[in-house]
């Protein structure tokens, strides 16, 4: 069965027992707008407990929220049982819930677009706040009262331009005013992982520049990079003229950095520092760092140290985004010298990329040479020589070190 499937599954199941049950939330407006999703979330007024006795295998993630994970032939899905919360102490969680009707449920939900409910078995829309002519008209709105909705979870601020900039939708006036009243307040009450998470999924479509621009008009974006608190909305537009021609395998954090274009290598990891990112994205900001100098530095580079470079796992990546910020016919010239020269050090790039020696300390024992830091200097010497003179064989290699 597929993931769909499943969930039906579950919907019939919670039906034959007596309970009202339906796909909730954002499954249901890429559904009415033709976007197939697997994202599928399930809304009931079945308790937690009445769930976990009808389904053998249960995530407890949310009990106090009324929320598990149903796990059924491999495949999760939350349950989340009808819910009225009873306010918000730290701008991200209830206090408490109790459980209500769906209309009830509809109305504690953050945007029109999201609040909409689907019966997959009757083919039913269930839309108690206006959601589906929202989606007609290319809307965002906050359900309800706007500055209720981002007080009780201020990140749903950045989610609205998320939404917008997704689907190039416009966000409500009232919204936008109450996003520009509470943009200030966004921390502490948000995590800073939380926001990047958002910019994560930002990233993942072609607008993203849309999107960090419509966070500096909000004065979003200033509140989240206090740096650029004195930048100017024209400013950022050029800083981000290059992003939309970024190659889709660039790592959020490069498209980031489009925003600091003189920052330092340690400004760059204070950055990285800041928004708790991975080591990964770490090693990539040194990397990067370190590639623009290479491709953009004047300096005369010998085809041992062009090979060692070009056998780093990211300089396809690096090589791509620094190549955008090229006028376009200087763009070709740029890229067509690298890709000359890396397919000219193809041999030794993969022999470098595989781990596979020129020489090998038995060929250095052969001639005499004790184990020891000079066969180490050797042998590195040794490849040296064979990518410098484009020599393969041990022999021809051996012949050019100074070997007593």
């Amino acid at each position: 069965m597929t993931h769909h499937d499943v969930a039906v599954s579950i919907i019939k199941k919670l039906y034959q027992e007596g309970f009202t049950a339906y796909f909730a939330g954002g499954w249901v407006r890429d559904f009415l707008m033709d976007h197939p999703s697997d994202d599928i979330d399930i809304a009931t007024d079945a308790s937690v407990e009445e769930i976990q006795k009808l389904f053998p295998k249960t995530i407890p993630v949310g009990v106090n929220f009324g929320i598990v994970i149903v796990v059924e032939e491999g495949h999760q899905f939350e349950v989340a049982t009808f819910r009225k919360d009873q306010g918000y102490k730290d701008g991200r969680r209830p206090i408490g819930i109790e459980p209500t009707h769906p209309e009830e449920d509809a109305k504690r939900r953050d945007f029109t677009i999201n609040g909409m409910f689907y019966d997959p078995i009757q083919k039913k829309l269930y839309d108690y706040v206006g959601g589906k002519e929202d989606l007609d008209k290319k809307i965002v709105r906050a359900i309800g009262n706007p500055h209720e909705r981002f007080l009780e979870d201020r990140l749903r601020m950045i989610r609205a331009v998320r939404y917008a900039s997704r689907f190039h939708f416009v966000i409500e006036n009232e919204t936008l005013k109450a996003i520009l009243d509470h943009a200030e307040a966004l921390f502490p009450a948000v995590a800073i992982e939380r926001v990047w998470n958002e910019f994560c999924k930002m990233a993942l479509f072609s607008n993203f520049d849309q999107a960090l621009i419509t966070l500096q008009r909000l004065n979003l974006l200033p509140v989240i990079f206090p740096k650029l608190k004195d930048t100017s909305t024209e400013e950022i537009e050029k800083r981000l003229s290059s992003l939309s021609e970024f190659p889709e395998d660039a790592p959020t954090i490069a498209r980031i950095l489009e925003l600091f274009p003189n920052a330092t290598l340690d400004e760059k990891k204070a950055l990285c520092s800041y928004l708790k990112l991975s080591n990964q994205d770490l090693h990539f900001v040194e990397t990067y760092h370190h590639a623009k100098e290479v491709f953009l530095a004047p300096k005369e580079r010998d085809p041992y140290e062009w090979a060692h470079f070009y056998a780093h796992h990211l300089y396809p990546v690096c090589l791509k985004i620094v190549a955008v910020h090229f006028p376009l016919d200087e763009r070709q010239t740029f890229l067509q010298e690298h890709h000359m020269r890396y397919d000219s050090l193809k041999n030794p790039i993969e022999k470098i990329q595989n781990h596979l020696p020129f020489i090998t300390s038995e060929d250095l024992k052969k001639r005499g040479v004790k184990p020891g830091p000079e066969m180490g200097r050797l042998l590195k010497e040794g490849e040296r020589i064979a990518i410098n003179e484009g020599l393969e064989s041990p022999e021809d290699i051996l012949k050019h070190l100074p070997l007593s």
